[in-house]
């Protein structure tokens, strides 16, 4: 009796510590993010983009605001590319998206 109590003690041990696989979901914006690289590689077509910030979503009445920065080098000139996703969260339609440059 005392080994299978042991035993069973083990195997609980074991699952309780080795854990279970998880896999996270992307995050919500991710979506929209694609849409601002696209957005930056077709207005610099020969850039590479080096960094890759979501600063936050705002939510309006009839629309919301997925808001991003990007680190763009464009032969060799660095700056900061802001874009704005403007959509309708009720479908996910695209209402315009706007860019701007910035030095920093």
């Amino acid at each position: 009796m005392k080994k299978n109590a042991s035993a069973c003690l083990l195997i609980i041990g074991v699952l309780l510590f080795s854990g279970f696989p998880s896999y996270a979901s992307p995050p919500s914006y991710a979506k929209w993010g694609q849409l601002a690289v696209k957005t930056a590689k077709e207005k610099y077509p020969r850039a590479n983009i080096v960094d890759y910030l979501h600063i936050g979503r705002e939510d309006k009445p009839n629309s919301s605001i997925e808001k991003f920065k990007l680190w763009v080098d464009d032969q060799g000139k660095e700056f900061g590319l802001l874009i704005q996703i403007e959509f309708d969260p009720k479908n996910d339609q695209v209402i315009r998206v706007n860019t701007q440059r910035t030095s920093n």
